[in-house]
């Protein structure tokens, strides 16, 4: 059987300073985020995943959301580069982790990218454009994915921080999208299960193990996502969402096929 590793990082205690760009600062309980953060890692195990977790790091405020600093696919990692200067450290523990599973790749200098704007539909890899994540960033990404057999595009976002701020896989090519942040237009054929219009934030989802690991804040886009025959699991992530943090951040999900050897 295929071995899902969810790679994780603890609740920085600095996480007070963290980068915000569309939410005002409000203060943060450490000591419930963690908490949250834990049964973040015990939902992914109860979906058959392998944590494995890193230690947090005071100096460094957001890097409890792992994605942003690193891709993992089938075939290869890449270690991003944080549009955020002050998230730029975050990669240096990564990479060696990701090591030992795929042979890694880097974004350099001029490009930059944050992880929250990829989103993976089957071969087609859509980048957004964003505060985060520039041009030179995502022709990068495109060169090093084409051998692969995949396509890369940027794909524009409008009042959100990261592509999967508005919009993410809940089931094969089915999204769950805010449209008012990205065109919907750009993702056909793919099935799209709209946010309700009281939940702006609610189009974020990790899909993993055969279900959707998704915020507890969103009972009525949860209810539509149910309808619509999607298994849900729900966590509280309340202090996590003051640092504009969201569930798929939280984790890079890495599928080892068994037998799998040296990535080198």
């Amino acid at each position: 059987m295929t071995r899902t590793i969810a790679i994780t990082r603890g609740v920085s205690p600095g996480m007070a300073r963290c980068e915000l760009t569309h939410l005002a600062r409000a203060p943060i309980d450490l000591e419930l985020a963690a908490a949250q953060h834990r049964a973040y890692e015990q939902a992914l195990r109860g979906l058959g995943c392998e944590v494995v977790s890193l230690a947090a790091d005071p100096d460094l405020p957001d890097s409890v959301f792992v994605e942003d600093a690193a891709l993992v696919f089938d075939d290869i990692a890449v270690v991003t580069r944080p549009g955020a200067v002050s998230r730029r450290p975050e990669t240096e523990a990564l990479a060696p982790v990701l090591a030992q599973y795929r042979r890694v790749s880097f974004i350099a200098p001029p490009g930059t990218l944050d992880g929250g704007d990829v989103l993976r539909v089957g071969r087609r890899v859509f980048v957004g454009i964003s505060g985060r994540s520039n041009e030179s960033g995502i022709e990068q990404l495109g060169a090093i994915m084409w051998p692969y057999g995949y396509t890369v595009s940027g794909v524009p976002v409008r009042g959100c921080l990261h592509l999967k701020s508005a919009v993410t896989e809940v089931g094969p090519s089915t999204l769950v999208m805010n449209r008012a942040w990205v065109d919907a237009g750009l993702f056909r054929p793919a099935t799209i299960i709209d946010v309700d219009p009281a939940e702006p934030h609610a189009a974020n989802g990790l899909l993993v193990g055969g279900a959707l690991i998704y915020p507890a804040s969103f009972p009525r886009t949860q209810e539509r996502l149910e309808r619509a025959g999607v298994r849900v699991v729900t966590v509280d992530v309340s202090e996590l969402q003051k640092a504009e943090g969201a569930v798929t951040c939280c984790c890079l999900i890495v599928a080892q096929p068994p037998g799998e050897g040296d990535p080198r």
